[in-house]
Protein backbone atom coordinates (compact mmCIF):
# COMPACT_ATOMS: atom_id res chain seq x y z
CA UNK A 1 0.00 0.00 0.00
CA UNK A 2 1.15 3.72 -0.66
CA UNK A 3 0.80 6.75 0.35
CA UNK A 4 -1.45 7.79 -2.59
CA UNK A 5 -3.52 5.20 -1.98
CA UNK A 6 -4.87 5.80 1.53
CA UNK A 7 -8.22 7.18 2.36
CA UNK A 8 -11.11 6.85 4.56
CA UNK A 9 -12.96 3.56 5.45
CA UNK A 10 -16.09 2.77 3.04
CA UNK A 11 -19.06 5.00 4.45
CA UNK A 12 -16.93 7.05 6.62
CA UNK A 13 -17.34 10.59 4.39
CA UNK A 14 -20.72 11.85 3.23
CA UNK A 15 -20.94 14.19 0.35
CA UNK A 16 -21.79 18.03 1.86
CA UNK A 17 -25.72 18.42 0.50
CA UNK A 18 -25.38 21.80 -2.37
CA UNK A 19 -28.06 24.17 -1.90
CA UNK A 20 -29.70 25.39 -4.76
CA UNK A 21 -28.84 22.96 -7.25
CA UNK A 22 -32.29 22.31 -8.69
CA UNK A 23 -35.53 20.22 -7.65
CA UNK A 24 -33.94 16.98 -7.96
CA UNK A 25 -30.90 17.98 -5.11
CA UNK A 26 -33.87 18.42 -2.68
CA UNK A 27 -32.69 22.26 -1.87
CA UNK A 28 -33.73 23.91 -4.70
CA UNK A 29 -35.03 26.86 -5.59
CA UNK A 30 -35.28 28.72 -2.34
CA UNK A 31 -32.89 26.51 -0.92
CA UNK A 32 -33.99 25.89 2.19
CA UNK A 33 -34.42 29.24 3.48
CA UNK A 34 -38.54 29.08 2.76
CA UNK A 35 -40.38 32.23 1.58
CA UNK A 36 -39.92 35.72 1.79
CA UNK A 37 -38.54 36.89 5.24
CA UNK A 38 -35.23 38.64 6.76
CA UNK A 39 -33.51 35.65 6.96
CA UNK A 40 -34.23 34.78 2.94
CA UNK A 41 -32.61 37.55 1.92
CA UNK A 42 -28.96 37.80 1.24
CA UNK A 43 -27.24 39.73 4.04
CA UNK A 44 -30.57 38.84 6.19
CA UNK A 45 -28.66 37.59 9.56
CA UNK A 46 -29.92 38.71 12.61
CA UNK A 47 -27.18 40.41 15.15
CA UNK A 48 -26.69 38.92 18.56
CA UNK A 49 -29.40 40.35 21.23
CA UNK A 50 -31.80 41.34 18.10
CA UNK A 51 -35.71 41.02 19.63
CA UNK A 52 -37.35 41.99 16.59
CA UNK A 53 -37.34 45.60 17.16
CA UNK A 54 -38.57 45.08 20.88
CA UNK A 55 -36.16 47.46 23.29
CA UNK A 56 -33.55 44.51 24.12
CA UNK A 57 -32.48 43.10 27.49
CA UNK A 58 -29.60 44.84 27.76
CA UNK A 59 -31.20 47.96 27.53
CA UNK A 60 -34.57 47.49 29.26
CA UNK A 61 -32.09 46.52 32.46
CA UNK A 62 -31.23 49.63 34.67
CA UNK A 63 -27.09 50.31 34.95
CA UNK A 64 -25.65 50.45 37.63
CA UNK A 65 -22.05 51.22 39.79
CA UNK A 66 -18.93 52.66 38.26
CA UNK A 67 -15.92 51.64 36.85
CA UNK A 68 -12.72 53.64 37.94
CA UNK A 69 -10.86 52.51 34.31
CA UNK A 70 -7.28 54.59 36.50
CA UNK A 71 -7.57 52.04 39.11
CA UNK A 72 -4.42 50.10 39.91
CA UNK A 73 -5.09 46.39 39.74
CA UNK A 74 -2.68 44.27 41.60
CA UNK A 75 -1.40 40.86 41.84
CA UNK A 76 -1.94 39.49 45.90
CA UNK A 77 0.41 36.77 46.92
CA UNK A 78 -0.25 35.26 50.73
CA UNK A 79 2.88 34.80 53.32
CA UNK A 80 1.57 30.94 53.29
CA UNK A 81 2.65 31.31 49.82
CA UNK A 82 6.21 33.05 50.57
CA UNK A 83 7.25 30.09 53.06
CA UNK A 84 8.34 27.80 49.87
CA UNK A 85 11.08 29.88 49.58
CA UNK A 86 14.80 29.33 51.58
CA UNK A 87 15.52 31.54 54.56
CA UNK A 88 17.99 34.55 53.95
CA UNK A 89 16.62 34.57 49.78
CA UNK A 90 15.06 37.66 48.62
CA UNK A 91 11.75 37.50 47.26
CA UNK A 92 11.11 39.67 43.72
CA UNK A 93 7.83 39.91 41.91
CA UNK A 94 10.35 38.66 38.95
CA UNK A 95 10.94 35.67 41.32
CA UNK A 96 7.17 34.97 42.00
CA UNK A 97 6.00 35.62 38.38
CA UNK A 98 9.09 32.79 37.49
CA UNK A 99 7.51 30.25 40.41
CA UNK A 100 3.99 30.32 38.68
CA UNK A 101 3.10 31.94 42.24
CA UNK A 102 1.47 35.13 40.47
CA UNK A 103 0.31 35.09 36.97
CA UNK A 104 0.85 38.36 36.07
CA UNK A 105 2.51 41.28 36.95
CA UNK A 106 -0.43 43.96 36.50
CA UNK A 107 0.27 47.00 38.34
CA UNK A 108 2.92 45.24 41.24
CA UNK A 109 2.41 42.82 43.78
CA UNK A 110 0.82 43.47 47.22
CA UNK A 111 1.62 40.65 49.74
CA UNK A 112 -2.04 40.03 52.22
CA UNK A 113 -1.01 39.14 55.89
CA UNK A 114 -2.87 34.99 55.61
CA UNK A 115 -0.78 32.27 57.03
CA UNK A 116 1.91 31.78 59.25
CA UNK A 117 5.54 32.32 58.30
CA UNK A 118 8.75 31.67 60.33
CA UNK A 119 11.84 32.04 58.21
CA UNK A 120 13.53 35.71 58.08
CA UNK A 121 13.61 36.80 54.09
CA UNK A 122 13.71 40.30 52.31
CA UNK A 123 10.48 40.66 50.11
CA UNK A 124 9.99 43.15 47.29
CA UNK A 125 6.90 44.48 46.43
CA UNK A 126 4.51 47.44 45.49
CA UNK A 127 2.97 47.01 48.85
CA UNK A 128 1.92 45.45 51.86
CA UNK A 129 -0.78 44.81 54.17
CA UNK A 130 -0.12 46.00 57.97
CA UNK A 131 -0.64 42.04 58.69
CA UNK A 132 1.84 40.79 56.29
CA UNK A 133 3.92 43.61 57.21
CA UNK A 134 4.01 42.76 61.18
CA UNK A 135 4.32 39.41 60.36
CA UNK A 136 7.44 39.77 58.51
CA UNK A 137 9.21 42.07 60.81
CA UNK A 138 8.26 39.67 63.72
CA UNK A 139 10.54 37.08 62.57
CA UNK A 140 13.19 39.43 61.72
CA UNK A 141 12.59 39.93 58.07
CA UNK A 142 12.90 42.99 55.52
CA UNK A 143 10.10 44.64 53.36
CA UNK A 144 11.25 46.58 50.22
CA UNK A 145 8.71 48.97 48.65
CA UNK A 146 9.10 48.90 44.84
Amino acid sequence: MEMHELGPAFGATKARRRAGRGIGSGLGKTAGRGHKGQKARAGGSIRRGFEGGQTPLYRRIPKRGFTNHFAKEYSVINLSELEKYEEGVTITPDMLLKDGSIRKLLDGVKVLGNGTITKKFTVVATKFSKSAQEKIQAVGGKIEVK
